[in-house]
């Protein structure tokens, strides 16, 4: 199945473009984590796109974009968690480093709640084998049952 990705940082563009979509997967990406839970909460998508570059980090914790209210709302409404495969591929080594170890954390909570997880790459470039990210999902610490469903 096809999928559309919706970048905005407007609800109701949101709301228009996702009202619009027939036939295809929605996917929505958007660096305000408010309107991520909004979209979470009030529309019909099937895989939120969290970006994790961009982002800066408190002192004693991580900002990841992505916590248990929003796990469970993403559970409750059948919602897959993705990551953006671009992000990590792209960046500086020192950058990266902080990405994965966001992700680590979201895959955590996706782990603690059984939410789905998918990795997405905008750019063909970066796209990779199955066996790349199942290796990759293990590695973060995914459970096997969470990279059985994978899927390119």
């Amino acid at each position: 199945m096809e999928y559309k990705l919706i970048q905005t940082n407007n609800f109701e563009e949101a709301r228009k473009e996702i009202k619009n979509t027939k036939n295809q997967k929605i996917i929505f990406a958007s660096n305000n984590d408010e309107l991520n839970r909004k979209i979470l909460e009030k529309l019909p998508i099937d895989i939120l796109l969290i970006n994790q570059s961009h982002r800066k980090d408190r002192q004693k914790q991580r900002d990841s974009g992505f916590n248990q209210v929003m796990a469970k709302i993403a559970k409750k409404n059948n919602i897959t968690i993705g990551i953006n495969l671009d992000e990590i591929i792209e960046s500086s080594p020192k950058e990266r480093k902080k990405i994965l170890a966001r992700v680590k954390q979201n895959i955590k909570l996706c782990n603690k709640n059984k939410l789905k997880m998918k990795f997405i790459a905008l750019n063909p470039k970066n796209n990779r084998d199955i066996y790349d990210l199942k290796s990759l999902g293990l590695v973060l610490g995914m459970p096997t049952w969470m990279t059985k469903k994978l899927k390119n």
